[in-house]
């Protein structure tokens, strides 16, 4: 970082914060396999005077590590063989925000280099940034949102750990869909959530009660991928810490139990330098372009392969069953959410909605794969099947979304495209992280065996 850098607006309203003794601290995260953020308070001071210029050193092992944090040999990182040493933690000065939950104290954002300075490839906010790049080289600028819903228990996090997650009571009682009534438990923390988020600087859009009990969705402006990306895990991170100091926990998993799951719909768009939207046509902005058919058709040829990263995770597929109100087929429609793909909006607006990632999905891998796959079909010229028009996960005939995390590892691993579009270390470093997840379960004893096998068998 040069010394011009040092002197961006957000690095000196950071300094004119700390002068005035209202800044003590600041967070330097860099985002992990899991989407989670990992990191170190540093005191203000230091990060000013070294850290904002010179980086900060984190262990190796933050991006090659299951949920649990444990790593081992097969990832494209191995932290044994190099004797979990560091790579650098570069931040980037345009993520600098107060956190309004946790007083007297910044984040910054990260980017994860080698000492020598070049691009840990295989870092999620890398891959998102070789996609966007991809599309720069083409004059284009890709637009997103996500809409993350989430489960609040009245229960802390600690009870529900004491309990093993189990007998846990739901902030509402019933299904409360759109619903203005019958939200007394869960309107004081999610009011919090809503308004320190926008304090953070998000911008809140629409926020309402959803299907399962407990269930809530709170949807912030779309905004440039990266950005989008940057909210999207602030957002998590805030709000179980803010649902904690109020005596409740909240979970993003995709399926917690029986009823409705955890969704992540990911909406997107592209512009071009011009700021022209290059999804609609010029004449009729109701209508896609050639652009945006080849885009959606791209999503349709790369979904089955890419599956991997946008549910990355066993429960993931749990969620993705027939009857859960999520996707099971591959196909679009217009305004049809029966389909894993969305149509909706108009000129600017004009957009897809891709309704596969769950709660869990690390969006910066998401985003990445909404957009290689979208310049996968634009560099092909693939043409774009006829919508669905009624429920397409009816049709028999429509091909079919990877079923287990063992099949989209299958896919993922052996897909052509994928090796292109990401490259062999990003495949084969994600494919790790998925036999880790595969592997932990095996060697788990469920509930479900139980109670099936402990007296019958």
């Amino acid at each position: 970082m040069t010394t011009d850098a040092l002197d961006t607006p957000p690095l000196a309203r950071l300094r004119a914060e700390v002068a005035a003794g209202r800044v003590q601290e600041v967070i330097v995260a860099v985002p992990d396999l899991q989407g989670r953020l990992q990191g170190s308070r540093l005191s203000a001071e230091h990060f000013l005077d070294e850290a904002a210029e010179e980086g900060f050193g984190a262990c190796v092992y933050l991006l090659a590590t299951d949920a649990e944090m444990e790593t081992g040999p097969g990832y494209a990182i191995d932290a044994w063989q190099s004797g979990f040493g560091d790579f650098v933690l570069r931040s980037d000065p345009a993520t600098l925000r107060l956190l309004p939950w946790d007083e007297g104290t910044a984040q910054v954002i990260a980017d994860a280099t080698w000492p020598g300075g070049e691009p840990v490839e295989i870092a999620p906010r890398r891959v998102l940034r070789t996609q966007l790049d991809r599309l720069a080289d083409r004059g284009l600028t890709a637009f997103a949102g996500t809409e993350l819903e989430f489960l609040v228990f009245d229960e802390t996090y600690q009870q529900a750990w004491d309990r093993n997650y189990h007998g846990l009571r739901p902030a509402t009682r019933y299904n409360v869909d759109y619903a203005l009534q019958g939200l007394s438990s869960i309107e004081p923390v999610v009011r919090r959530i809503r308004r320190e988020m926008v304090r953070a600087g998000l911008r809140m859009e629409t926020a309402r009660a959803e299907v399962h009990p407990g269930q809530y969705e709170i949807v912030f402006r779309y905004a440039e991928a990266m950005e989008t990306c940057d909210n999207h895990v602030v957002f998590k991170n805030g709000a179980k810490h803010i649902a904690a100091e109020m005596g409740h926990a909240l979970t993003f998993m995709p399926k917690f139990d029986g009823g409705e799951g955890n969704s992540c719909h990911l909406h997107l768009s592209l512009r071009g330098t011009d700021g022209d939207a290059a999804f609609a046509e010029e004449d009729d902005p109701a209508q896609m372009s050639a652009l945006m058919r080849h885009f959606v058709a791209g999503q349709l040829a790369c979904m089955a392969d890419f599956a991997l990263l946008m549910a990355p995770n066993i429960n993931s597929f749990k969620r993705l069953q027939p009857g859960a109100f999520a996707p099971t087929g591959i196909g679009w429609g217009r305004d049809n959410r029966t389909c894993p793909i969305r149509v909706v909006g108009s000129g600017h607006s004009l957009r897809l909605e891709h309704r596969v990632p769950g709660g869990d999905a690390n969006p910066y891998l998401a985003v990445a794969a909404a957009v290689g796959a979208g310049l996968y079909g634009i560099d092909n010229s693939l043409p774009l099947p006829a919508p669905h028009s009624s429920n397409a996960l009816a049709d028999p005939e429509v091909p079919q979304l990877p079923r287990t995390l063992t099949e989209a590892l299958h896919r993922w691993e052996s897909s052509e495209i994928a090796a292109a579009v990401f490259g062999e270390s990003v495949v084969a470093h994600y494919a790790r992280a998925a036999r880790t997840e595969l592997a932990a379960f095996e060697r788990s004893v469920t509930d479900w065996e139980r109670i099936r096998g402990f007296e019958r068998l």
